[in-house]
C-alpha cells in the first residue's frame, strides 16, 4: 500500500502529515511513502531525513496524487495555485484521505460534495471520538492544546496593553480581563496560559465538569445555569443547544462581554457547526482595542463576523480567524500530529487494506464521503439546514 504525504498548501501552514520518524514506521510496517519536494520544510524536517528513513521524495505533487492509495495531510484540501487545480481535481476514485475535513462546516461543502462525486473516501480527523481506545489517535486533542497556547499568546500580542499588573513611576496599571468561551482542551490550555500572562481570567462553559476543571486552574467562572442533560453529551462533548437556552447563554455573554480585553472562543459540538456565541451588536459593545481569538472557525466560528483564515479589525476589535494557529507552534504540533495519525493508520490498516468495519465507532464516527455518497451525519445535516 502506497502512502502520500503532500505539502499543505495553506497560507502559512507549516505542518506535515508525516516527520521522519513515523515514515520510518510506515516503512518498516510494509508501506511504501511519497513525500512532496520541501513538505516538511516548514517544521525543520528535510527531505533528506525523509530519503534516510525510507521515503521517496515527489518533485510534482500531481504524480504524488496519481500513485498514493492513501492521502494523509493536515488540512482539507484546496485550491493548489502553482498547479491551477483544487487538490480534489488530482485524486483519484476509491482513494482514502485522512486529514481534517470539517465537513459540517458550510465553508467546505461544496469541497465535500466534490470529494463525494469524485469518489474519494474521506475521513476527517475531527471525527475521532473521545473514547479511551482512540486516544493516541486524537489529533483534534494534540491540535486544540496548541491552539489553546498559541491562540492565548496570539492574542496578548494583538493587544495595545500589557497583560499582568505592572507597578510604574507614575501609577499602576491593572491587568487585563480574558474571558475563554468553551472549556475543552484548547479553552483549558488557554485559561492557564492567561493566567500565566497574567491576566484576570473568567470561563463559560455549559458543562459542570468543565467548569470544575476551569475552577481548579483560577478562572472565573460565570454559570449560565443550562441543565447537565440538555448540555452533555457522548464522551463528555457539549450538545447543541435548543434555540431558547442558546439565546440565555448570549445574554449572559453579553452582560460581561464589555468588561473583556481579551475573548477566545473555543465553543464547539462535536461533527456540527460552531454554535453562534457572539453576535456582530454584541461586538459593537466591547472596549475599543480589545481582542477576540475564535479557535472554533474551522467549524464556523463563535463569533458572527469572525473573517474565516485571517485577522481583521471590525468596530475597533481585533478579530482572529486564522485557521492554522497549530501551525503557528509547527515542530510540536507537527510532532503531536504524525504520530497521532501513524496510530490511526496502524489501527486502520489490517493486511495492507484499510478496513471500514462501519459497526467501528472510530470509523463511523470519521467517515464522510463514501462510495460517491456523503454519509457523515453532522455534514448531512447542516446541509439540509442553508
Amino acid at each position: 500500500m502506497i502512502i502520500g504525504i503532500p505539502k499543505e498548501i495553506m497560507a502559512n501552514e507549516k505542518r506535515v502529515a508525516a516527520i521522519p520518524e513515523t515514515v520510518k514506521k510506515y516503512v518498516n510496517d510494509g508501506f511504501k511513502v511519497l513525500v512532496e519536494k520541501d513538505a516538511g520544510v516548514g517544521s525543520y524536517h528535510y527531505d533528506n531525513d525523509y530519503i534516510n528513513a525510507g521515503a521517496t521524495i515527489i518533485d510534482d505533487v500531481e504524480k504524488l496524487y496519481q500513485e498514493a492509495d492513501l492521502i494523509l495531510k493536515v488540512k482539507e484540501p484546496l485550491f493548489n495555485e502553482i498547479k491551477g487545480k483544487h487538490e480534489i481535481d488530482m485524486m483519484k476514485q476509491g482513494q482514502y484521505l485522512i486529514t481534517f475535513i470539517h465537513p459540517a462546516s458550510p465553508v467546505n461543502h461544496e469541497m465535500v460534495k466534490r470529494m463525494a462525486d469524485k469518489g474519494v473516501i474521506g475521513l476527517t480527523l475531527d471525527g475521532v471520538p473521545r473514547i479511551s481506545r482512540a486516544q493516541n489517535m486524537d489529533a483534534l486533542t494534540s491540535m486544540s492544546t496548541c491552539a489553546g497556547y498559541k491562540g492565548m499568546i496570539m492574542a496578548a500580542n494583538s493587544l495595545s496593553k500589557f497583560v499582568p499588573q505592572i507597578f510604574s513611576a507614575v501609577g499602576m496599571i491593572k491587568p487585563v480581563n480574558a474571558l475563554v468561551i468553551g472549556v475543552g482542551v484548547a479553552g483549558l490550555q488557554a485559561i492557564a496560559t492567561a493566567k500565566r500572562l497574567g491576566a484576570i481570567v473568567h470561563a463559560i462553559d455549559i458543562r459542570k465538569d468543565a467548569v470544575e476543571q476551569a475552577k481548579s486552574l483560577g478562572a472565573k467562572v460565570i454559570d449560565i445555569g443550562v441543565p447537565s442533560e440538555l448540555s452533555v453529551g457522548k464522551g463528555g462533548y457539549a450538545l447543541s443547544l435548543p434555540k431558547s437556552w442558546l439565546e440565555k447563554e448570549r445574554e449572559v455573554i453579553s452582560g460581561v462581554l464589555k468588561d473583556m480585553d481579551i475573548v477566545f472562543l473555543s465553543a464547539l459540538v462535536p461533527g456540527h457547526v460552531a454554535p453562534i456565541l457572539i453576535t456582530e451588536e454584541m461586538v459593537k459593545t466591547m472596549k475599543p482595542g480589545s481582542v477576540i481569538v475564535d479557535v472554533s472557525i474551522d467549524q464556523g466560528g463563535n463569533c458572527e463576523i469572525t473573517p474565516s483564515g485571517k485577522i481583521e479589525v471590525f468596530h475597533n476589535i481585533t478579530i482572529n480567524g486564522i485557521k492554522n494557529i497549530p501551525g503557528h507552534l509547527s515542530s510540536s504540533s507537527t510532532w503531536m500530529f504524525a504520530n497521532n495519525v501513524y496510530n490511526l493508520v496502524k489501527y486502520l490498516v489490517k493486511d495492507g487494506k484499510v478496513n471500514l468495519d462501519l459497526s467501528d465507532e472510530i470509523i463511523s464516527s470519521m467517515l464522510v464521503t463514501n462510495g460517491n455518497k456523503i454519509v457523515h451525519e453532522g455534514t448531512l445535516e447542516a446541509m439540509e439546514g442553508i
